[in-house]
């Protein structure tokens, strides 16, 4: 089973920055407007599903994010009435039937490198959820780190549904910090959607919003994101990831050596001099 090619990009090979504005994608639709990357799953007529070149194209996305220079924010969302409904039956379930364990496993870890790249992307992403939300739809909305949802929203994760575990993607390591261990175990177990009101009172979702408005809101909170001192969101984002897994002191020292970091950006010496003149700062990420 091929997924993508093996290449490695000249320029991330050399540690280059890289522009993405004039990135085209393949298997799905990016724009870049203002510093805000907006990735739209466009598969409207059978509710935005993953096939295997899409799973792999957004990872080498978010792969190629982490040396963007011309994106501070990231938005993801479906065209049409839903969000996306995880991998498409057709093109990945049924070919997945045919594959012995070394391709299968080729295929879970690329789908786990998918969440890994997502959660190493300096960028916060912001999912604009609608409709249906399911399955590696669930995940990749779970892997965002601000989530804008409507009443109709409706958030399953299926795996339990089609015979196979609730560890998928990361799920049983997320999710559980996201809305609690005994949450997570009712949905994992299950399989059940978890509908918009509730998913907010869970925590699962930030805002609740008119369906004719969540993507514009979705933008609107990550052009905010692009606005503000986008080294320093960088840095929450990465001690928010790291720190899973580490103890309260060592928690505090890396946040100690982080915050030191920041302090040495001209944004931290703009904010000051912002306040000084009693004016908003205007942070350009450096």
């Amino acid at each position: 089973m091929s997924t993508t090619s093996d290449r490695v990009d000249p320029g991330l090979a050399a540690g280059n920055r890289v522009q993405l504005a004039d990135y085209t994608a393949r298997h799905f639709q990016w724009q870049v407007d203002a510093a805000v990357g907006v990735i739209t799953l466009n598969r409207p007529e059978r509710k935005n599903p993953l096939t295997f070149e899409s799973y792999a194209e957004l990872r080498d996305l978010f792969g190629r994010l982490r040396h963007a220079t011309d994106v501070s924010a990231v938005v993801v969302q479906g065209a049409g009435d839903n969000f996306c409904s995880g991998g498409d039956v057709h093109e990945i379930i049924g070919p997945l039937l045919k594959l012995k364990a070394p391709e299968l496993l080729m295929f879970t870890r690329m789908t786990g490198d998918l969440v890994k790249a997502m959660r190493h992307c300096p960028q916060p992403i912001v999912a604009a959820i609608d409709g249906i939300c399911a399955g590696a739809g669930a995940i990749i909305a779970m892997a965002s780190d601000l989530r804008v949802g409507t009443s109709r929203a409706k958030v399953a994760f299926l795996f339990n549904r089609v015979g196979l575990a609730g560890c998928d993607m990361g799920a049983c390591a997320m999710l559980p910090r996201i809305v609690g261990q005994g949450r997570a175990g009712e949905l994992l177990y299950t399989g059940r959607a978890l509908p918009g009101d509730e998913a907010l009172q869970w925590g699962f979702l930030n805002r609740l919003v008119a369906p004719e408005a969540v993507q514009a809101e979705a933008r609107a909170w990550a052009a905010e994101l692009a606005r503000g001192p986008t080294f320093a969101n960088g840095i929450t984002k990465t001690m928010l990831h790291q720190e899973w897994d580490m103890g309260i002191d060592q928690a505090i020292e890396s946040e100690a050596q982080a915050q030191a970091i920041c302090m040495l950006t001209e944004d931290f010496n703009r904010a000051y001099q912002a306040f000084v003149a009693k004016a908003r700062p205007r942070f350009e990420g450096n």
